[in-house]
């Protein structure tokens, strides 16, 4: 594969309120490429920019400026009807997420493609007690086995939502006040203040810190 499978650009998402004078509330900046296939973990406080990320990549939101690229094509571009071949947002309870029309569909370009090859899967819905929890491990590894990139965002809110991160994600984004941030690994993650911070109670003990 030459093209990596994703760029997000530049992206920056720019929210404002108010009519003949608007201010903005929330900003959104984003740059990172991920070249292979890959399960990445996605984590941080509620309102920080993980589903706001999600839409961007899924063309479902667009971006104040920069551009989101998969395998070489801006998904910005594709025709609404097709971005899912490209890239697919489930939402909790897997509802695929619609596609904000702002171009004629006329003017988009064909994806190419018949299947996605980005999954994104947005606080999806652990159950300890029916087996779900391995069903869907064993979705995301088929899905990694198959040289698709996987996104999988949790706000952890049990210990065993930790776990569950550490052990089906390669690498990580922690998202915060509209940054994202990259780790090659959850115990690098774990170095950052914030992150402990944000974990609280959840973070293991051996990585505490004692300031």
């Amino acid at each position: 594969m030459t093209e990596a499978i994703l760029e997000v650009r530049n992206i920056v998402k720019i929210y404002k309120r108010g009519l003949f004078n608007p201010s903005e509330t929330f900003r959104l900046e984003a740059n990172f490429t991920i070249r292979e296939s890959n399960v990445i973990g996605v984590m941080g406080p509620n309102g920080s920019g993980k589903t706001t990320i999600f839409e961007l990549i899924t063309g479902s939101n667009q971006p104040s400026s920069g551009s989101v690229m998969i395998l070489g094509k801006n998904i910005h571009n594709v025709k609404y009807s097709e971005r899912d071949q490209l890239a697919m947002h489930y939402h909790q309870s897997y509802q695929v997420r619609r596609f904000r029309r702002t171009k004629p569909s006329f003017l988009l370009s064909p994806a190419s493609r018949k299947a996605p090859i980005i999954h994104l899967f947005d606080e999806p819905q652990f159950n300890i007690q029916d087996g779900y929890i391995g069903f869907m491990l064993d979705f995301f590894r088929k899905l990694r086995a198959q040289d698709k990139l996987i996104f999988v965002c949790l706000h952890p809110n049990e210990l065993y939502h930790v776990e569950l991160m550490r052990e089906i994600c390669e690498k990580f984004l922690f998202v915060m006040n509209g940054k994202i941030y990259e780790f090659p690994n959850f115990d690098s993650m774990l170095q950052m203040h914030e992150f402990r911070a944000y974990l609280g109670k959840l973070a293991p003990d051996s990585t505490r810190s004692n300031d």
